[in-house]
């Protein structure tokens, strides 16, 4: 493992693209200082959902020590052991802001990651260590927490890279060919305010607060050179990432991601995930294209279906999770059997009905309380990373015909490139402006 951040003199930083962040910038320091009321009012929606799976204390405490690495080969938050909660968050960077502000911002988000996925504070003088005449560094509501197993992935939005104002930043050139909005799909019922996004930050921990504290934090450094568009909250995974994790339900009842790319896979994560050195830019090699999808369930008229029925549109025993063909969860689906429907969700995503193409899954369950009818308003916070934006657009494509859509809305979505990781002294990002 590389070494971990340990933090600096706060006020000072090199302003170079290619130095290493010693510490927040002096921007950084007055984001911190001024946007604490905005970005806590943002963040605050729907910020006592902290429900999930039950476990033991024992686990729980082992989980909530559980501290991950931020440098490294590839960005943490796709292959490591899903967490139990979510908060996800899209910025736009603000109007007139320049290559500089962009650098400057990706180097403090850089130094304060990789201190608060420790169980540090932000900065040195954290919450309470500084002067106490100024608004403190920190917000303080993960003071005394652990680490809680968070991790913090970012990602760049198409319209980072060029937008209606152009070439804003001077990275046109470096855009990927394949970062594009994902086109239209049948069942979409997009809200804009809810989808998109110049830049995105994944914070996934197995404590809610501790997630929460990242998004809050990073949006008040951001103050000035970007604001935050939309944000979710999630609880529960609804994939598993490695084999020692059970696979976990969905808020239709179903085990979801039997099949998910596992971390210790690297034939199929190299295949199907990581972008290679040999895939164009060059800059993207050991990243990922993150694609985010808000699928609102409608819990009410699903909870109707009779128990076969649901069997049948998802192809799978609720009890087991073993496909309807026979066997138990881990049993391949035998297609040419008459028990699973042509249009059943298993076999329309599956991959030998899809010419091998895999994704790595990484969703969470959300609940936002109750809609104006009185109906949960509730879904699936799908995530999905894969090597190739076309690999998700030819599955989703495929499932058209998927019997499941009767009972499911798109209504919010975006698409990222995840850079690779990032070297102590570095910065994410920083291969775009060498």
């Amino acid at each position: 493992m590389n070494e971990s951040s340990t933090g600096g003199d706060v006020d000072s930083i090199e302003e170079s693209a290619s130095a290493a962040p010693s510490g927040l910038s002096r921007r950084g320091l007055l984001g911190l200082a001024l946007g604490g009321g905005v970005a806590s009012l943002a963040v605050g929606v729907g910020a006592g959902i902290t429900g999930g799976v039950a476990i033991g204390r024992a686990r729980a405490e082992a989980e909530a020590q559980t501290a991950y690495e931020f440098f490294g080969a590839h960005q943490a938050g796709i292959t490591t052991p899903v967490q139990e909660h979510l908060h996800f968050a899209s910025f736009d960077m603000m109007p007139r802001t320049d290559r500089d502000d962009l650098v400057t911002l990706l180097q403090d988000w850089t130094y304060a990651a990789s201190r608060i996925v420790q169980g540090l504070e932000v900065s040195a003088t954290g919450a309470v260590g500084g002067d106490p005449e100024t608004p403190p560094d920190d917000t303080g509501e993960a003071f005394g927490l652990p680490a809680s197993g968070l991790t913090i992935t970012f990602g760049f939005g198409p319209t980072l890279f060029e937008n209606e104002e152009g070439d804003r930043y001077g990275i046109a050139s470096l855009r990927p060919a394949a970062l594009e909005r994902l086109p239209p799909f049948l069942g979409d019922d997009l809200v804009p305010e809810a989808s998109h996004g110049d830049l995105c930050i994944q914070a996934c921990a197995d404590d809610p607060q501790v997630a929460v504290h990242a998004i809050r934090n990073l949006s008040r450094i951001a103050f000035g050179r970007a604001k935050l568009r939309w944000s979710q909250l999630g609880y529960g995974k609804t994939s598993r990432t490695t084999s020692s994790q059970a696979t976990p339900r969905n808020l239709f009842g179903f085990k979801d991601g039997t099949d998910n790319i596992l971390a210790d896979d690297t034939a199929a994560l190299d295949a199907h995930v990581w972008v290679s050195a040999s895939d164009e830019p060059a800059w993207m090699a050991g990243g990922s294209y993150l694609v985010a999808r808000k699928i609102a369930m409608l819990i009410e008229t699903w909870d109707r279906v009779r128990l076969s029925e649901q069997d049948t549109i998802i192809g799978r025993d609720k009890g087991e999770g073993a496909p309807l063909s026979g066997g138990d969860e881990f049993t391949a689906p035998d297609f040419s059997s008459s028990r699973i429907d042509p249009d059943s969700h298993v076999r329309l995503a599956h991959p030998d009905q899809n010419d091998g193409i895999r994704i790595l899954r990484r969703g969470f369950n959300y609940v936002n309380g109750n809609n104006e009818l009185g109906r949960l308003d509730a879904g699936l916070f799908f995530l999905s990373y894969q090597r190739d934006p076309e690999q998700f657009i030819t599955l989703q494509r495929r499932l058209a015909t998927d019997r499941m859509n009767e009972y499911i809305r798109h209504v919010g979505s975006g698409i990222w490139a995840v850079p690779a990781g990032v070297s102590p002294g570095s910065f994410v990002g920083a291969e775009l402006f060498a």
